[in-house]
């Protein structure tokens, strides 16, 4: 689609819809700043020289209707086909409960990462049953909350496993050349960006010659076939290599895990757990390892501690491993994994059971039997004997086949020119089977061997936790939601203030389409031309995304921010490769900077030097110029945050990317902060050379307890060769590039972003832009006086986010920054993001969707709460006895005859009036971090763990 100006229109009705504060809102809140209109204050905040000249090149705005409608329009262009493509990907039935209950209930896909326990106990509870689910189908101790994708999560296992095996640091990994062709490309090209070794070898016929750090192993292979690798993995080990296996969950409630085969770590997909296919994600992938390994593996860890009255409380364990700590040290880039989609997956398990679960996978084992029986009959060859699900059968002509398939409604998969695979699944019936038996030229046989060997037969119980064996109804798994949902605080309930971490309106209207079956339903793979709606729906989005940032090309594929970095300074190094500048590989990184920066840095072969930040919050010139001047030969790029990660329009940008550009460097602008930009100022045309977007922030996918997310990749023309993969076609890779996710990456949940971009027009964006840089320095104004605003710009103005100072405070009263984020529990506020990017500090970042009297209530909690604090100031009480300290307050603590506190049980849960009316109550109280991290459970808890 070719993007057209249109003369400006009037702000459609979603707009108003999308945007909280009404006009007279608006003039209040200028008011008080002092300014007569919002284009006068936005004019003062945002530096000239950065400001775009000429309003975004957008199509109309649309109204909800209308968007539906075109939706409609484009969905209807994919062909809805029988998938039995396999690879990876297979057709499941999501349960209706779960779908309307999770999928599309704000309760749950618009909530945080858990960062703030106390207030995610309910989707804590649903990733710890998704941890159990995976320790008990792999055999293998821990596990971790998910990752992106089955292709990057076997590269995070590489990595893993080079940093473990320490003795064999240096040694090649192997790949077994029986693992998924997506999976091969993924972790070559990690290793292309680290500078190790791959070799691709037929792991059946032994191990390669040389040293090895690790091998790669699959089951059931690309061919279908199971196979016991017991041998192969003893081998390894004696070898001093580690072991990881690829493994299907589905088929490991029949199959011998890689756990009791002796596999350090497993690593997969849970996509057929009830998650639609979404033309290939957003799908959550699982980690398991071998003990003694927790530490060092990447992705969320949830465990179970104790809160201030001892009873269990979950939370996220061992958060030093975490990028947003340890940068450039850290053991991987990723920050948020697919939380929602691991959610829905083990809540699949939860509904199903283990019986449930082993009728699935027997029914499906059964049709591909049947199938091969009759193809064996007919006088077929098959390339595997023993297989779960797929059946890949030697053919004369593999195309020929796929079109009498495709005539019969099946998609069938083309290995090569002479084998054809067929993947049955949850959904495959006999009919499809008796299809396949026409196309074939054969006739239905009864199923006649082809069983699983008996020494991979599974013996060991799994899910026998209670969880996955009392929900054995509808009404049961429906209340157990809810029940669950209620102990969380989400965006249905409250705002989220978060600085940094754009939290807004995912409105109905642009959630709508995710879910039918003309999107949700297309395997990736499928032909060019049954995903021709996709397709164009993705290369306008790309359009449109262009538009909006000034720059020349854009790529959807990384299925996250963290992977959208990674792939932007990939194309950074691909650029100077190509100009034979390879050595240059240093990366100059703020000291404010994203903890994903460093830590994708690292993962791209780069090497981290830090630059300091001024006084003002400013890159420090001084020690900027130093740092190009001592790595002028070698200086790859500069990653910067724009605003910056301290709420401040730089004045200086320009004049920063203007030293990189001198010195041969390139400049990456993150664009995590894109929603202070969107409309007035865009990074590809104030002198940045690559950004990635936050879908899920500033673009309205929603955050989902920690994922979905979509971590576009925006370049200038001269990187546009360096791109990832071929985002406008089929599953191609451009020569040299490496490929960072499968496919379109998380392509599902596209429609969300360019429903909200096409409703809200180039005028809506804007306004929203200046709206929300309004109610940011409104927040400001007001709690000035109270908590000192850290960090300003011009016109002492802040951009989108303001930081609250509470250090002075804390050095008085001892009341901490952590103290006020558990005490806004209490008026039923999520906290402002914690300690972030200084120590001590508390980061607000309204939004343009919250209305004012939302505003205003958040600014009475925050004034309250440092009444409070003048309270300790004055003895009223010392801070381990005072409600900040004690805080939150669960509903156990305080109804209760044995209250004993300094403080009165309605100052405890009612400390303004309002709260009377409209209460949250946190399920937990203050959970002991310390003692988590000690005695470390992250499986979930037997139920008399629970009782008083």
């Amino acid at each position: 689609m070719t993007i057209t100006q249109t003369s400006p229109s009037t702000s459609s009705e979603f707009v108003s819809r999308h945007i909280g504060p009404r006009q007279s809102d608006i003039q209040t809140m200028l008011e008080t700043l002092g300014y007569s209109s919002l284009d006068e204050l936005v004019d003062t905040a945002v530096p000239a020289d950065i400001r775009q000249g000429e309003p975004l090149h957008l199509p109309a705005a649309l109204s909800e209707t209308e968007v539906l409608a075109t939706l409609r329009g484009i969905a209807s262009k994919n062909v809805l086909k029988t998938q039995m493509i396999g690879q990876g990907f297979y057709d499941t039935i999501t349960p209706p409960v779960i779908r309307r209950n999770i999928v599309e209930n704000p309760a749950w896909y618009t909530a945080y990462t858990p960062y703030q326990p106390e207030i995610s106990q309910g989707r804590l509870e649903a990733l710890l049953n998704f941890q159990t689910m995976v320790m008990d189908l792999t055999g293998l101790p821990i596990a971790n909350a998910s990752l992106l994708d089955e292709s990057s999560a076997a590269a995070e296992a590489v990595l893993m496993m080079r940093r473990a095996n320490k003795k064999k640091a240096n040694g090649k990994t192997v790949l077994d050349s029986n693992l998924f062709p997506q999976t091969i490309k993924v972790v070559q090209g990690r290793a292309e960006a680290l500078g190790f070794e791959i070799e691709i070898a037929d792991l059946g016929a032994g191990l390669p010659e040389g040293e090895i750090s690790g091998i790669v192993l699959q089951q059931p292979g690309n061919d279908g076939a199971i196979v016991d690798h017991q041998q192969i993995i003893a081998a390894a080990k004696d070898a001093g290599a580690m072991v990881t296996v690829v493994a299907d969950l589905l088929a490991l409630t029949m199959i011998t895990p890689p756990g009791e085969q002796g596999a350090d770590i497993a690593v997969g997909n849970t996509q057929r757990f009830g998650v639609p296919l979404f033309f290939g994600g957003p799908h959550a992938a699982y980690m398991a390892v071998g003990k003694g390994m927790e530490r060092s593996m990447p992705g969320r860890l949830v465990g179970v501690s104790t809160d201030d009255a001892g009873l269990p409380a979950y939370r996220l364990a061992l958060q030093t491993r975490e990028q947003h700590i340890r940068r450039e040290k850290a053991t991987s880039n990723i920050c948020t994994a697919q939380a929602l989609l691991a959610i829905c997956a083990s809540m699949y398990a939860v509904y199903h059971g283990p019986a449930g679960l082993k009728q699935i996978a027997s029914r499906t084992h059964n049709h591909a039997r049947v199938l091969a029986s009759s193809l064996i009959a007919g006088g077929y060859t098959l390339a595997a004997e023993s297989f779960f699900d797929t059946v890949v059968v030697n053919v004369q002509d593999a195309s020929a086949v796929l079109a009498q398939a495709s005539l019969a409604g099946i998609n069938l998969r083309k290995v090569s020119d002479t084998q054809v695979g067929v993947s049955t699944d949850e959904t495959t019936t006999s009919a499809h089977i008796a299809a396949l038996a026409e196309v074939f030229g054969v006739q239905l046989s009864a199923p006649e061997g082809f069983e699983i060997p008996e020494a991979m037969v599974r013996t060991s119980d799994y899910l026998t936790h209670p969880i996955f064996n009392t929900i054995t109804s509808e009404t049961q798994m429906m209340r157990y939601l809810r029940r669950l949902s209620d102990r969380d605080l989400a965006l249905d309930r409250t705002m989220i203030p978060l600085g940094s971490c754009t939290m807004k309106l995912n409105s109905a209207a642009e959630m709508e389409s995710i879910t039918w079956p003309e999107f949700a339903g297309i395997h990736p793979f499928v032909p060019a031309e049954q995903s021709i709606g996709w397709r164009e729906l993705i290369a306008d989005l790309e359009g449109r995304l262009t538009a909006i940032t000034g720059y020349a090309g854009v790529s959807i594929q990384p299925n996250a921010g963290s992977q959208g970095e990674y792939a932007g300074l990939l194309a950074i190094s691909g650029y100077h490769a190509s100009r034979g500048e390879a050595q240059r590989n240093v990366c100059l990184i703020p000291a404010s900077a994203h903890g994903t920066n460093a830590a994708s840095a690292v993962l791209a072969g780069m090497k981290v030097v830090v630059v300091k930040t001024a006084a003002d919050g400013t890159i420090d010139a001084n020690d900027l110029d130093a740092k190009i001047e001592a790595n002028k030969d070698v200086l790859a790029a500069i990653m910067i945050t724009y605003p910056s990660t301290h709420g401040v329009y730089d004045t200086d940008v320009r004049e920063v990317c203007d030293k990189i550009h001198a010195a041969g460097g390139q400049v990456y602008i993150d664009g995590a902060n894109m929603n202070a930009l969107v409309g007035l100022a865009q990074p590809g045309q104030f002198g940045g050379d690559v950004s990635h977007l936050n879908l899920h922030k500033t673009f309205c996918i929603p955050h989902g307890g920690g994922g979905p997310g979509v971590g576009p990749v925006a370049v200038a023309e001269h990187l546009v060769p360096f791109l990832p993969g071929d985002a406008n076609g089929a599953y191609t890779e451009r020569d040299g590039v490496p490929v960072v996710a499968t496919a379109f990456g998380s392509a599902g949940v596209l429609p969300i972003s360019w429903a909200y971009i096409a409703m809200m027009g180039a005028e809506g964006l804007t306004q929203a832009t200046k709206t929300a840089i309004l109610s940011a320095n409104y927040i400001a104004t007001r709690l000035n006086e109270h908590f000192p605003i850290l960090f300003t710009g011009n016109g002492n103005l802040v951009a989108h986010e303001c930081i609250l100072d509470l250090r002075e405070v804390t050095a008085k009263t001892g009341v901490t920054a952590e103290d006020v984020a558990k005490r806004l529990i209490d008026f039923g506020f999520h906290a402002p993001t914690l300690a972030f990017p200084v120590a001590g500090t508390l980061m607000v970042e309204p939004t343009e969707s919250e209305d004012l009297a939302e505003i205003e209530r958040f600014i009475e909690a925050m004034i309250t709460i440092r009444q409070e604090m003048e309270e300790v100031l004055a003895g009223v009480y010392e801070v381990a006895e005072s409600p900040l300290r004690r805080a939150p307050h669960a509903a156990a603590a305080v109804i209760t005859s044995k209250w004993d506190r300094k403080y009165s049980v309605e100052q405890a849960v009612f400390p303004v009036p309002s709260l009377k009316q409209d209460k949250y109550f946190p399920p937990v109280g203050r959970i002991d971090g310390a003692a988590g991290d000690r005695n470390l459970i992250c499986s979930c808890p037997a139920p008399e763990a629970f009782e008083d």
